[in-house]
């Protein structure tokens, strides 16, 4: 039994160490990631959603995927900063629904986002909040 009791302590204390591992950084260029959903009895595969990047690495589009094909597609467009300046949200039949545009702020986080329909009129605004807590409390 105190055996058993040594080996269960020298093996929580070696867990920390195996997951300190430092993750290698995907390079996102060029990349096409597939997500699939597979049925746990037949195997049959459905594809769930497809992210794309750019050639410099940025996203470029999101597609979500159901039973009978797209529920929506994401387009994303980038400023000279970098940072996306608008995000297109299209409908299953590839028709624009809405779209977002950004602010950032100095720290180049989002600061505020603006939501618009397929006809231009403003929807919705929502302001970010960034607070750090103290690690004391």
């Amino acid at each position: 039994m105190k055996r058993l009791i040594l080996i269960a302590a020298w093996a929580l204390l070696l867990l920390p160490a195996a997951g300190a591992q430092e993750p290698q950084k995907l390079n996102k260029k060029n990349l096409v990631i597939k997500e699939w959903n597979t049925d746990p009895k037949g195997g049959n595969k459905v594809l769930d959603h497809v992210t794309t990047f750019s050639p410099e690495g940025k996203k470029m589009e999101e597609t979500e995927y159901g039973s009978d094909g797209q529920k929506w597609r994401k387009r994303f467009e980038y400023g000279p900063d970098g940072k996306v300046s608008r995000e297109l949200v299209y409908d299953n039949h590839n028709r624009l629904q809405t779209y977002k545009t950004f602010e950032w702020n100095q720290f180049g986080k989002k600061k505020v986002q603006y939501t618009y329909n397929a006809k231009g009129k403003l929807l919705s605004i929502k302001h970010y909040e960034y607070l750090a807590q103290d690690a004391g409390e």
